[in-house]
């Protein structure tokens, strides 16, 4: 349990990011577990830099400096497989030689060691989130709304202390979107996960709620 008061949930402290001489990010931001923040800003801004700087795969062309914390655990000298930032991109990127129920059981921690249950683990997720039998299908039968489902529950399996979206919306029409939407940000509240939310659309922000961030305007951020 963190031990002093305001560290639970997500915490940028003083993360300023550069790309050459042209400074990208400069931003301080406490996310509350269940809150969104949302990021906005033009393709090329630096809105998908900021995630990698925080999921730990920040290209080395760029320069970053400050720390993230999830639980008042400094995540930035962590390796990428221990921070344990679940991320969403705009692309479900399913395994194609995987069923459905493969793709979710891949992400569940090796401690869970027992195939049935790994098994088990990825039905109930799949059955939560209105996937019920799919667990055998192939990746490629699945509509776009249905891959953007199994690509949220391999991420809850994986037990996740934060949550990054990455446009994860943007491919979807307009119906499924609205419903994803409510899905992710229904799903991160209950599991009391704070998230990082990076797009160009404001109705995203909307959806999310929350405190929004526009990149080239400096200052903090409380979500």
């Amino acid at each position: 349990m963190p031990d002093r008061e305001g560290a639970s949930g997500l915490r940028l402290s003083h993360v300023a990011i550069r790309h050459e001489d042209r400074v990208l990010i400069d931003l301080s931001a406490h996310v509350a577990p269940g809150h969104v923040l949302t990021v906005m800003g033009p393709s090329g801004s630096g809105k998908s830099t900021l995630l990698a700087y925080i999921g730990g795969f920040l290209d080395p062309a760029f320069h970053a400096s400050g720390d993230v914390l999830a639980d008042g655990i400094s995540l930035s000298g962590l390796p990428p497989e221990q921070r344990r930032a679940g991320i969403l991109f705009q692309d479900p990127l399913l395994f194609p030689h995987m069923s459905v129920g493969e793709n979710v059981a891949f992400a569940i921690p090796a401690e869970v060691r027992l195939s049935a249950e790994r098994q088990k683990i990825a039905a109930a997720i799949l059955s939560e989130i209105e996937l019920d039998g799919f667990a055998g299908r192939d990746p490629a039968t699945l509509s776009g709304g249905q891959k953007a489902r199994v690509a949220l529950a391999r991420v809850l399996v994986s037990r996740p202390r934060l949550l990054l979206l990455d446009e994860p919306f943007s491919k979807l029409d307009a119906d499924l979107r609205a419903q994803m939407r409510s899905l992710v940000f229904v799903r991160a509240r209950s599991a009391g996960l704070p998230v990082l939310l990076v797009t160009h659309d404001a109705a995203d922000a909307e959806a999310a709620g929350g405190a929004v961030h526009r990149l080239g305007q400096r200052g903090d951020a409380d979500a």
